[in-house]
């Protein structure tokens, strides 16, 4: 685990990288060794995050939630009745 986050930590602060796509050949095995031994090792290091701030990725961009298309469906049916 210390050599893999190594690894991604030097390409992060080469510039080398700014995130990263994972694949493993065993799953779901891999994933759980990942995050239960190399993720706190970089949660550690202060280059994973340990929380994350609340809100969704709309709110994050400060963009409008649309209209719910059912929920103004619904509303014409009741006006039609």
């Amino acid at each position: 685990p210390k050599q893999i986050a190594d690894q991604l930590q030097d390409w992060l602060e080469a510039g080398a990288a700014d995130g990263f796509n994972l694949i493993f050949p065993l799953q779901p095995e891999d994933w759980v060794n990942f995050a239960e031994q190399v993720v706190p090792e970089l949660q550690r290091r202060g280059v994973f995050p340990t929380e994350y701030a609340p809100g969704t990725l709309r709110d994050r961009f400060g963009l409008a939630r649309p209209a719910n298309r059912f929920a103004e469906q619904r509303a014409n049916q009741r006006a039609v009745s």
